[in-house]
């Protein structure tokens, strides 16, 4: 028997930045990603250019029907997808909403009742508008936690009856890495110093805890979760020093999710601001917001990494965050390492640290697919590897249940093609769906139903009962 609850929520999850496209229609601004073309290493253009593949996406802003009929088919529960800032305020620090893109998301949330699927709505992925990153330094500047709480206010009033999840700031962790795309910080990442960074860190966090707030007030049935990007990190070696640099590197992660779960600074930060002469600005006002609290912690899971006190040891490729490749681990077409028990062991990390319900809201493999004609002339991708990633991490899943963590969820990131976040690609594709666009923007946008379709519809309906245990 199945070891996972009967309400336990399968779906997908997506981006608005990385699917929906229609970057300037009805009125929506311009953000962050319109001007970023090839992924998160690259520094931004003045103007958004033709190159950039954000600025189509997969066309969900059109087809959103067809894709959540398609989720539909799956038998999801839940889809976890992210409003655009821009959309509402195209400019970020108006007084008054944008109308168009308020219908917008009422649409497709109808759309996904319609079917009995949950929304799962991020309120800030990656994509701050543009002109809050220009005119203020973006998250450096304590005017955006009032301009994020009117932002979060209006979109909670809109959709009280519709929205039940809600997730504040996608992998927070990640400002550190790339103040830019996760911060909205203009100055150039060479130029911010320790204190700049995480005194914009600070004002996330009490914005993030403003929604919480706010989103209590405003719907008291619905649960807000923070989300971080989930790395677990594991020592090199047994040498001492190298436990001691893995635990540094993982508190620098849970830093976030300890102030957005706890509601204070931990004491462990005292010695890091010290050693890094990082005195920040905290207000009386914002001890007293932190203490808002999340309902339960959400994350993206795609690899471990190891860490070592030995500065020889280069780091390998990864989700933003690479670390030191694990000789025992393979690794992805992109270098990612695939640690399905990672999975299970970060999973009773943070129960054990939080006591609070987890949602796993990213898990996936990113590869190239070919599309191929069967003999009835249908066309599919028979993504073998795909599904044996998604089967071998959906048991470790099980595991952690049976673990006695509480688990309220899994959406596979990607659920249909998209663009890729870290690279700005097509060709990585993620998807149960395959999307007809290229990395050269050709392309008909036709959607075409994947191998691992059918597997994840059966794992659904079968509730995890049809997993292969090796």
């Amino acid at each position: 028997m199945s070891n996972f609850p009967k309400d336990f929520l399968w779906g997908g999850a997506t981006a608005a930045n990385q699917c929906e496209g229609a970057y300037l229609e009805d009125g929506k601004g311009l953000t962050v990603q319109d001007v970023t073309r090839k992924g998160w290493r690259e520094e931004p253009t003045e103007e958004p250019k033709e190159d950039n593949l954000k600025l189509v996406g997969i066309d969900f802003y059109h087809r959103y029907k067809e894709d959540i009929r398609l989720f539909a088919e799956m038998g999801f529960k839940v889809f976890r997808l992210s409003i655009a800032w821009a959309r509402i305020f195209p400019k970020g620090d108006e007084q008054e909403p944008n109308e168009a893109g308020l219908k917008f998301y009422d649409d497709v949330f109808d759309e996904c009742l319609k079917y009995g699927i949950e929304p799962l709505v991020t309120l800030s992925h990656y994509e701050t508008p543009l002109h809050l990153t220009r005119t203020y330094d973006g998250w450096r500047n304590r005017k955006m936690i009032d301009f994020f709480e009117h932002y979060v206010r209006t979109v909670f009033e809109r959709y009280k009856g519709k929205v039940k999840y809600w997730l504040t700031f996608n992998e927070i962790n990640s400002i550190t890495h790339v103040p830019f795309l996760s911060g909205g910080i203009n100055t150039p990442k060479a130029e911010l110093s320790q204190q700049d960074i995480y005194q914009a860190i600070h004002h996330e966090l009490v914005a993030s805890a403003k929604a919480v707030k706010a989103c209590h007030e405003i719907i008291p049935s619905a649960k807000i979760g923070c989300m971080i990007l989930g790395v677990p990190v594991y020592p090199l070696t047994p040498e001492p020093k190298d436990v001691l640099q893995a635990l540094k590197t993982e508190r620098e992660n849970f830093y976030f999710s300890d102030i957005q779960v706890r509601g204070y600074y931990p004491s462990y930060t005292k010695r890091f601001f010290k050693e890094n002469n990082i005195h920040l600005d905290i207000t009386e006002a914002d001890r007293e917001a932190l203490r808002h609290t999340v309902d339960f912690i959400s994350f993206s899971y795609y690899m471990s990494v190891c860490e070592s006190a030995d500065p020889t040891k280069e780091a390998g490729e990864g989700n933003i965050i690479g670390g030191i490749p694990n000789p025992y681990l393979k690794a992805s077409e992109w270098g990612w390492q695939i640690d399905p028990e990672g999975l299970r062991y970060y999973l009773n990390i943070l129960y054990d640290r939080y006591q609070k319900p987890v949602f796993i809201v990213e898990n996936g493999l990113g590869a190239v697919d070919e599309l191929v004609e069967l003999a009835d002339g249908t066309k599919t991708v028979m993504d073998d590897y795909r599904i044996d990633y998604m089967n071998d991490h959906l048991v470790q899943v099980e595991e952690a249940i049976e673990d006695g963590v509480e688990i309220m969820g899994y959406t596979s990131w990607g659920c249909i093609d998209l663009v890729s976040f870290t690279t700005a690609e097509l060709r990585k594709r993620y998807g149960f769906i395959y999307v007809d666009r290229n990395d050269d923007g050709s392309g008909t946008l036709e959607r075409y139903k994947k191998k691992s379709f059918d597997w994840y519809k059966e794992v659904i309906a079968a509730n995890g009962d049809n997993l292969i245990r090796k």
